[in-house]
């Protein structure tokens, strides 16, 4: 026994180096796939030039910037895309949050379908509902409107808006605002002092995904917005077809960013359990 207990430890602890020598492996293949582009882009945002098929620029520089902010339609751009993005996200905690807050603690026929049907939404490709608004927009005069655009915007954002704010709701202890009650706050007082703080990083991770949603929407603002309206993601379309790679890469990294800025800013609030509270139908 005392001769072949160092032998099995010795394979036992090869086994585990295996096991840990292809986990890094399949950690080192992932970040390739997932980051690689990104460094990718990142490398051909800062190309003075660059010929396909060469792998990597063969001189570097800020001239494809120079280019992207010398455009007049790029800080218009810039300026209409946090514009949606704020307004979208402030008009849909308005309007979501008291109905997320009332799908959460209210029990009524209905309720979970009204859920469902939040989610049904995101379920099919967004193009043919929005040709379907374009022509009810042409009809009552949304065409090239702000609010037309804006409608669109907030149409992305209400899924999330709804669910996980209802998710953040759920989670609140009863217990606490039925103290604040016993204390004699009412209603809107303990909405405000007991149940909102408790339930803000769901509704701060909602806001966070309906912010950033927006900065990304495009098919719809290209439908309804242009040429009244332009955002980034439309503007970068016209960039990518007719202009070089190295500019398409400079605008995708003026719209990364932003929502890398917002990502670190809010990094406390956004987490697995967050999220996974806001897709239960309870």
């Amino acid at each position: 026994m005392e001769s072949t207990h160092p032998k099995g430890v010795a394979r036992a602890v090869k086994q585990i180096g295996k096991k840990r020598l292809g986990g890094i492996l399949i950690l080192l293949t992932f970040m390739l796939f997932f980051y690689g582009p990104l460094i990718y882009m990142f490398t051909l945002a800062f190309a003075n030039t660059y010929n396909f098929p060469d792998i990597l620029p063969s001189e570097y520089g800020f001239k494809w910037w120079g280019y992207v902010f010398s455009q007049a339609n790029t800080f218009i751009s810039i300026r209409n895309s946090f514009l949606f993005a704020f307004a979208s996200t402030l008009l849909s905690l308005i309007i979501c949050i008291p109905a997320a807050y009332a799908l959460a603690r209210f029990k009524f026929m209905g309720r979970k379908f009204i859920m469902f049907l939040f989610l049904l939404g995101n379920a099919f490709p967004k193009i043919g509902m929005y040709t379907s608004m374009g022509i009810i927009y042409y009809k009552i005069g949304l065409m090239g409107t702000f609010l037309g655009v804006l409608l669109i915007h907030m149409l992305g954002t209400m899924m999330m808006m709804i669910w996980i704010p209802a998710g953040a709701f759920r989670s609140v202890p009863r217990h606490l605002e039925e103290a604040a009650r016993d204390a004699g706050a009412g209603p809107l007082r303990t909405f405000f002092k007991v149940t909102l703080p408790v339930a803000w990083p769901g509704i701060a991770v909602a806001s966070l995904y309906a912010f950033i949603g927006s900065l990304g929407e495009s098919v719809g603002t290209l439908f309804v917005g242009l040429p009244n309206w332009r955002t980034m993601m439309t503007e970068m379309y016209g960039v990518i077809l007719d202009f070089p790679a190295t500019a398409g890469a400079v605008f995708a990294l003026l719209l990364i960013l932003p929502n890398f800025a917002i990502l670190m800013l809010m990094r406390n609030y956004i987490g697995g359990d967050t999220i996974a509270k806001g897709f239960k139908i309870n």
